[in-house]
């Protein structure tokens, strides 16, 4: 008989930290942000390439202020279990699906991450490897990845308890809930996704559901495809035939030595599925309705770099390889969700068992035919259609009981819609109770309610941050006290402005807010606006003043350290190092760009033992690769005093080719660097 309850898994965790109090007016810095096409890619495939894409992660924070201190930990997770599988979700991180034990054979189908820890590799910062990620809304993994979703029992189809997942999507605008359950008896888990456009304008949307499961020699995936578009770290997304490519099987990642990116084209006709097979043919299979087309492969690489961050973002022995399933048929894509629509799908995971001679042959299409005949065995194409229809009216029914409430964002939009004579947010089939609304939406509440946003305390910091066009007009209709005392309302108009791409508008607005009140928040905004205007020294002498106001605050010297040495102001930089607190010149990315300074300054002992320390950076970015090119400008320098010579590009590449980065510090993902 099928159970849902609430457990806590216990795990050595990372504290999340702090959330960064100034608004991401820079974005996250995507890897694939120019993507370049191979002409060989049919028109109908690129159509949407670069389409939708968001200019960062406003109106959310980033979430940068974890470390890499583990201790022990409870997560709260909600667990569905029949007779043949056991799903355990994590209900405070993004709903992921942690776990998936088959019982019968006691095998786990996911790779389970023994430890929670956050590292830089999402639009807001924070992610975690492990398990199976839903993705909503935008590129650069979903806004709640490392946040809570809202969770509910359902009365599922049959009367099976299910376990509904859901937010409000504050970037595109849109609820989506996630009901998962499990039949009685049922051989594998069902996964229904609804996304719904309330809005009365076309959004861009984007869905990939993220499966990690443990990568060994003998893993191969398997696809109905014979060709993939393959993206590396270099910008250009290339048609490569499958299984074979440059004389290497993709299909087995062991065999790839860098990073990249496999899109799986499956013809419109074939039913859409992936799998991962060890050596006899078990493994996980996930399939889903049509409208879930697209289909990925991502691997780390058995380059040094891919290594490394397979230990840091977990622990040795914890290797891992990523199959996903979208919308779209790449993840450089959104596709245009006309206003008032409704998608839904069906997914479905369990374990594959098929023929270890077949499914390992040297006959692509035997092998994919075989395990195509098993997942007929085990969920017929047909049924799942029926069973997708079958929960048609679950999708539609209201909570039986609210497990666990996430934030009061969708409960502030329930009451502006209303307020404004809006279409309704949702059905009520979610639910945004006034229960959920707190600090972060009170001065939001007050907007709407008096026309005014109250006066902040500079000391606090700004509050949270709205982009929502229906709350910018709003508060550009707001009056302005009389005096010019307020400095908080024109610094949230210049963020909304920012965000927009109105950069004259915003430093209008950020100069308001400075002249009424001189604060670190504006005078940091306004360093970020001069930057992106390539008035370096500008931005410079902000981001001094403002940590001179605040050196207590760690994400300000942070960024404040990136701007000078990007404006050739080393010197000042290791001057401003005396402000901060002894905490901050701890900071693994502080000590780093120490080095950085300290390497333009030609202090080479001084970058020797901070490379001897082996600082950690917390939130090494993905794709970054500082940590080793402060080696190479170490040893390049050295080579230039020893032999009098000046560092061109010969002896770049034969200080990288002769004195390799130690494993500690290699990041990369590529041939990069």
């Amino acid at each position: 008989m099928t159970e849902l309850r609430i457990e806590d898994l216990a795990l050595p965790a990372a504290d999340l930290g702090p959330e960064n109090p100034f608004p991401s007016l820079a974005g996250a810095g995507d890897l694939h942000a120019s993507v370049q096409c191979d002409p060989e890619i049919p028109a109908a495939d690129r159509a949407y390439i670069g389409f939708g894409n968001a200019p960062g992660c406003l109106p959310y924070r980033v979430q940068d202020g974890y470390t890499r201190r583990l201790k022990p930990g409870h997560l709260q997770a909600a667990v569905l279990e029949n007779e043949v599988l056991r799903a355990a979700f994590l209900l405070e991180y993004g709903g992921r699906l942690y776990s998936l034990l088959h019982k019968p054979t006691g095998r786990e189908l996911l790779e389970v991450n023994p430890v929670f820890q956050p590292a830089n590799l999402a639009i807001r910062n924070a992610w975690f490897s492990g398990g199976v990620e839903w993705n909503i809304g935008l590129v650069g993994h979903c806004p709640f990845t490392c946040s809570p979703l809202f969770a509910a029992r359902v009365e599922g189809p049959g009367g099976t308890p299910a376990l509904r997942l859901y937010e409000w999507e504050r970037i595109r605008g849109v609820p989506f809930q996630i009901d998962a359950y499990l039949p009685d008896g049922s051989p594998v888990l069902f996964v229904r996704v609804r996304i719904s456009n309330p809005n009365p304008v076309e959004v861009p949307m984007y869905w990939w559901s993220n499966m990690a499961v443990p990568e060994t020699p003998d893993t191969r995936v398997l696809v109905p495809a014979e060709h993939a578009y393959q993206m590396g770290y270099g910008g250009k997304l290339l048609r490569v035939p499958v299984p074979e490519w440059n004389g290497t099987d993709l299909s087995y990642s062991t065999r790839l030595d860098h990073a990249m990116d496999f899109f799986f084209r499956i013809p419109d006709s074939e039913r859409p599925w992936i799998s991962a097979l060890d050596s006899r043919g078990g493994g996980l299979v996930q399939t889903s309705t049509d409208l879930l087309k697209g289909r990925k492969l991502f691997v780390w690489g058995q380059a040094q770099g891919g290594g490394r961050w397979q230990e840091f973002l977990s622990r040795p022995g914890h290797a891992y390889l990523e199959i996903q399933a979208g919308l779209a048929r790449t993840q450089y894509e959104h596709l245009p969700m006309p206003a008032g629509a409704e998608w839904s799908w069906l997914e479905a995971y369990g374990l594959m068992q098929a023929d270890p001679e077949a499914v390992h042959g040297r006959d692509w299409p035997a092998a994919v035919q075989c395990v195509q005949r098993r997942l007929e065995a085990l969920i017929p194409r047909q049924s799942l259609e029926r069973e997708f229809r079958r929960g048609a009216e679950m999708a539609e029914s209201a909570p039986q009981e609210i497990l666990r409430r996430a934030s009061g964002w969708g409960a502030l939009e329930r009451i502006r819609r209303k307020a404004m004579g809006e279409r309704p947010l949702c059905s009520g089939a979610l639910v945004f109770d006034d229960s959920t609304l707190g600090p972060e939406q009170e001065p939001w509440l007050n907007l709407l309610r008096t026309g005014r946003l109250p006066p902040g305390d500079a000391a606090a910091g700004t509050g949270s941050f709205m982009v929502q066009r229906e709350w910018r007009d709003m508060l550009e209709r707001s009056p302005r006290p009389a005096g010019g005392q307020d400095w908080l309302a024109p610094l949230h108009l210049g963020i909304m402005r920012a965000y927009a791409g109105e950069m004259v508008a915003a430093r209008e607005a950020f100069q308001e807010s400075l002249a009424a009140r001189r604060t670190a928040w504006a005078l940091r905004n306004l360093a970020v606006l001069e930057r992106k205007a390539k008035r370096l020294d500008s931005a410079g002498d902000l981001m001094e003043e403002a940590l001179r106001l605040r050196p207590d605050l760690l994400p300000l010297a942070l960024e404040c350290g990136a701007m000078l040495l990007e404006a050739g102001r080393h010197e000042k930089w290791m001057e401003m190092l005396s402000l901060l607190p002894a905490s901050a010149r701890e900071c693994g990315r502080i000590v780093m760009l120490e080095g950085r300074a300290a390497l333009l300054a030609g202090r080479l002992d001084r970058v020797a033992q901070i490379l001897e320390q082996a600082p950690t950076v917390d939130d090494m970015r993905e794709g970054e690769v500082s940590l080793s090119d402060l080696w190479f400008g170490l040893h390049e320098q050295r080579v230039s005093r020893a032999e009098r010579r000046p560092v061109d590009a010969e002896l770049k590449a034969r200080v990288r080719r002769d004195c390799p980065p130690p494993r500690f510090i290699d990041f990369r993902m590529g041939s990069q660097g």
